[in-house]
């Protein structure tokens, strides 16, 4: 909500100056301000300081995407079905709120400053890049969870750490404007960089922290979440990349270009616009994108596309799934099934209990002659016929049933 007191203030103050404002100032306008601006806000429409312009361009840009974005995942959150999905769209929402709170505090550098924008700015700054990484931070966590046990914490949960975490931001900036404004009785827009710059290293500790929970969620064991975590890296490396530009341009590089108070306002302006597209750009829209995409559907198999290794027949003999000592004991009761029956057709008569009512069958000369093997001991032995066991079976006298010729 760090956005609407931004608005609110803004607003009061653009009414406050127009009802104050005298008749009889009428002084010569800048190009492009012959409209109804006029100072202190001039630097909306001067097309001679055409920074003023770009970045409230690029800033009004800004708030309509976020917005956008914002607006999509409200009205799509029913589609998202899985859980770990759903607990990423908590802190998505926080961190486009401080993208639009960003952009919303660049316009405060776009007006001439007196007390009550100074302090706002002091005070907004590091809360607003807190919340930011704050949420990048919980993002971290989120996908080293993900990474370690398949699961991930509540979106609630993960929403107010990262509000935890940001109002910390919140403390610092307040005391330090109460020593600084209220007990030395400085005015709030007279302040050193360094003690600017000083007031905002938790913001950048918060952003180291987001970069190493961001690298450990690389080395989970879910390769579906990696593609997460490889966005959050960048995002983290490139904002520590920023923050180091613009934190070195503006304690040194304007002091050394010899541009120290005039350069202040639009070094810090550039900074917000460039930070908040490039939280929207390599976080926002790719983890809300992953987000409301549909997951893949489950494919049948092919089973005549013998190139996949899923659906691909076995090559290996039957032999190699059953234990040896089950084989030889098959193999066993399928040789003492044989012998029995020959045994039986040889003498005619019954050869176990299975055949006690039977009569008696006549005697097949061939087939107690010949070793013939069952279909399962076929099987067993890989289409081998073992003639081993054909020496088992005694051959029987050969029987005439007709005259004897001699």
């Amino acid at each position: 909500m760090a956005f609407l007191p931004v608005l609110l203030l803004l607003l009061l103050t653009v009414a406050q100056r127009a009802i104050g404002q005298d008749s009889e100032d009428s002084e010569a306008l800048p190009t492009g301000c012959g409209w109804g601006l006029v100072r202190p806000y001039t630097l909306l429409c001067d097309l001679d300081s055409m920074w003023g312009v770009a970045v409230e361009a690029v800033a009004a840009g800004g708030v309509l995407t976020a917005f956008l974005l914002a607006l999509i995942l409200l009205c799509r959150l029913h589609t998202i079905g899985e859980a770990e999905k759903r607990s990423g769209v908590g802190p998505i929402l926080l961190l486009l709120l401080g993208i639009l709170g960003l952009f919303g505090l660049s316009f405060a550098y776009l007006i001439e400053q007196d007390e009550s924008l100074c302090l706002l700015q002091r005070a907004l700054w590091g809360v607003l890049f807190a919340l930011c990484f704050s949420c990048l931070l919980v993002q971290g966590v989120r996908l080293r969870r993900i990474g370690l046990e398949r699961r991930s914490p509540g979106g609630c949960a993960l929403t107010g750490l990262a509000l935890g975490l940001s109002a910390v931001q919140g403390i610092i900036a307040a005391e330090w404007l109460l020593l600084t404004v209220l007990r030395e009785g400085r005015p709030a827009c007279e302040y050193l960089p360094m003690d600017f710059s000083l007031a905002c290293s938790y913001v950048l500790a918060l952003l180291l922290a987001a970069l190493t929970a961001a690298c450990l969620a690389l080395c989970g064991k879910t390769s579906q979440w990696r593609c997460n975590a490889i966005w959050l890296v960048v995002t983290c490396l490139l904002s520590l990349l920023l923050w180091v530009a613009w934190v070195g341009f503006y304690l040194h590089g304007i002091e050394w270009l010899g541009r120290s108070p005039e350069w202040n306002d639009p070094a810090l302006a550039i900074a917000l616009v460039a930070q908040g597209w490039l939280l929207l750009i390599f976080h926002a829209i790719p983890e809300a994108h992953i987000c409301l995409r549909s997951p893949p559907q489950p494919t049948a198999p092919d089973y005549f596309d013998t190139s996949q290794n899923s659906t691909r027949m076995r090559e290996t003999s039957f032999d190699e799934d059953i234990p040896l000592s089950h084989r030889q004991f098959v193999e066993n009761q399928g040789y003492g099934y044989s012998d029995e029956n020959a045994a039986g057709l040889r003498t005619g008569g019954p050869a176990g209990p299975h055949n006690s009512n039977t009569g008696p069958r006549p005697s097949a000369p061939f087939r107690s002659n010949v070793y013939q093997p069952t279909e399962m001991t076929m099987i067993l032995n890989g289409g081998a016929v073992s003639t081993s066991s054909q020496s088992q079976v005694p051959s029987a006298p050969p029987t005439y049933t007709g005259r004897q010729l001699w």
